[in-house]
């Protein structure tokens, strides 16, 4: 029978069909209109999969965290103004009135790449997205390892330097802080006096800009650590690199690859990939939960 996938962004709504095999049947997006709040924009996704007039098992959520995820309960995304505290699992069950589950939307993506993407078929496997933010997941023997409180795999957070703190709400030093596109950016723009943003940083690096050369791999070296912190704790098959930072620059990933190998115990086992199930990996992933 068909799963039905949703996917809560900040800016954006996505619903999709997929198969029981996977196969995308269709999909569609909305903007997320925040004066509508949760219960206006969730009503305009279960018309939509009304409209499909289509029999399915139960739908799968994907969101930002953090999250509840045994209490299908949304906290306080930053991205999500008025959504914090909302029961998106009771909400759409009674209106739907099938099963929900919730998980946040890098877990989902990480399912995807551990069961139909380049990690199909090991054991435990670690996804890591570099965007926007950092974010990851991991998953074992097929399924994704929320923690006793949703929080495990919340990467972000992770110290990775001793520096101070840059944004409310997280650790001084945290990863996300040190090596996203968004950390990329605001670093390399505070050294060369211009706004930039992280893909024009990388195209400076490429044409031989020493200030660029620096950001890039200083960024590299913390994500290095995330690495080797993650491995200390549950020593993975595979990495898989997600995200448009890591996507778009397959040689910033071989540089973290190169740094994370002189840190971590057994270098000749580490193992690096590229995610490979493309943009449809969280829609992918949410219809895996049900």
């Amino acid at each position: 029978m068909r799963r039905v996938r949703v996917d809560i962004g900040g800016t954006q709504l996505r619903v999709a069909i997929f198969e029981e095999n996977g196969v995308l049947v269709t999909k569609t997006a909305m903007p997320n209109d925040h004066g509508m709040g949760p219960v206006g924009n969730l009503e305009r996704i279960a018309r939509t999969i009304e409209g499909w007039d289509t029999s399915y098992k139960g739908v799968g959520i994907g969101c930002p965290g953090p999250l509840d995820f045994p209490m299908g309960r949304i906290l306080n995304p930053p991205n999500l103004p008025g959504w914090e505290g909302f029961d998106i699992v009771r909400w759409l069950e009674g209106r739907l009135g099938c099963r929900a589950v919730l998980n946040n939307d890098a877990n989902v993506a990480g399912l995807a790449e551990a069961r139909l993407g380049v990690g199909r078929g090991l054991e435990s496997v670690v996804y890591l997205t570099v965007s926007t933010g950092v974010g990851a997941a991991y998953v074992l023997d097929g399924r994704i390892v929320g923690g006793a409180h949703s929080c495990a795999a919340e990467v972000f957070n992770m110290v990775v330097a001793d520096r101070p703190s840059v944004r409310l709400g997280m650790n001084a030093g945290a990863l996300e802080d040190q090596a996203s596109g968004t950390a990329i950016a605001r670093v390399a723009s505070e050294r060369l006096g211009v706004e930039v943003d992280a893909a024009q940083v990388f195209t400076l690096r490429h044409e031989g800009n020493e200030v660029a050369r620096a950001v890039v791999d200083d960024a590299a070296a913390m994500l290095a650590r995330g690495v080797c912190n993650i491995s200390c704790v549950v020593d993975p098959d595979i990495f898989v690199f997600g995200g448009s930072v890591a996507l778009y620059n397959p040689d910033f990933v071989d540089l973290v690859h190169e740094k994370a190998c002189q840190l971590v115990l057994n270098p000749d086992s580490l193992l690096f990939a590229l995610a490979e199930c493309g943009g449809d990996a969280g829609l992918m992933g949410a219809a895996l939960l049900v």
